[in-house]
């Protein structure tokens, strides 16, 4: 079964036959080609051509990550899944402005009624759904954005009740994040972005191409997207079991007057802990079988193609647990 690989120090990846090997001073790791399905790199990674030439022909993208555990890029292996169809579709409805913005109240929704879902399970009242009667007169994909913004403060104002004292939130800064709540949060949210940037790739869309982000010649932003819908469910519950069962605490953080960012212990015990999230399997109540956190992801991807090609209209993933 195939997996992804974290590489958490700087080495080359280098290729012998059939198998990538990480190679340091300190190590040389056999990864078989056919046991990879995404790498990870929070080091500095070089690469030899011939491993370059090999996980493209296999289709196994490489996610970068910078000193400080934010997103710098991927190795974006050439598509193989391709329909000049979709793509055609995909850009109608960006193109198309009712078509777009019923697409964006989509991913709002889905990512409003998930926040909902957490702060629920917590026994927490909160106005999240008030709010979201607002998106109804949204012609905008501003007006769209204002109201996903004023979701996502009245939830992060209901973390301080979730989380204990020495972690206390009072409001979202990204970069660089002020406290270790704001660490933690971004340094998730990097993490989930590559990750539904993988399971995109194995479908037939094209990531560039957005309806509640605007597409950018820099990002793939049909992954930030997709990724507000999953944010509640695979990175912000894994921050309150990490803190709250006190696997991560305040000797996990480098902090300094300006920033506060989770060291080299911490992303370990982070990563470990959101791979093994991914791979925890849940009953699927339309497709009555179990099926993995990372799989919702594809199957949100299959979902929206089945939309854009006019098969069946596009509903977000909501927890029912």
């Amino acid at each position: 079964m195939k997996k992804n690989y974290y590489l958490m120090s700087d080495g080359l990846l280098k290729r012998k036959e059939n198998t990538v090997y990480f190679v340091n001073k300190d190590v040389k790791k056999p990864i078989p080609i056919n046991k990879i399905y995404a790498i990870y790199a929070y080091g500095s990674l070089t690469f030899s051509s011939q491993a370059i030439h090999l996980l493209a022909k296999e289709g196994i993208a490489v996610h970068f990550f910078n000193y400080y555990g934010y997103y710098d890029g991927s190795f974006y292996p050439r598509e193989k899944l391709l329909s000049g169809d979709l793509i055609i579709k995909q850009a109608e409805h960006y193109l198309d402005h009712e078509k777009r913005i019923f697409i964006a109240k989509k991913f709002v929704e889905g990512a409003a009624k998930n926040m909902d879902k957490v702060l629920k399970y917590y026994s927490l009242e909160n106005h999240i759904s008030s709010i979201l009667n607002d998106l109804d007169g949204c012609n905008k994909i501003t007006e769209v954005m204002n109201v996903e913004g004023r979701i996502r403060a009245d939830y992060y104002q209901k973390m301080n009740q979730i989380l204990p004292e020495d972690f206390e939130f009072e409001k979202r800064v990204k970069r660089p994040p002020e406290n270790m709540v704001n660490a933690l949060i971004s340094f998730g949210n990097s993490l989930l972005y590559s990750t539904v940037l993988s399971e995109i790739y194995n479908t037939q869309l094209n990531p560039t191409i957005s309806y509640l982000h605007e597409p950018s010649q820099r990002r793939f932003s049909l992954a930030l997207d997709l990724s507000e819908i999953f944010k509640p469910i695979l990175v912000d519950r894994l921050i309150f079991y990490l803190v709250n069962k006190k696997m991560i605490n305040a000797d996990d953080f480098e902090k300094d007057l300006n920033y506060c960012l989770l060291n080299d212990k911490g992303r370990k015990t982070f990563i470990k802990q959101y791979d093994e999230r991914l791979k925890k399997t849940i009953k699927h109540r339309e497709l009555n079988r179990k099926v993995s956190y990372k799989r919702l992801i594809r199957l949100e991807s299959y979902k929206l193609i089945k939309h854009l090609l006019g098969t069946k209209e596009y509903k977000p993933f909501v927890m029912w647990w």
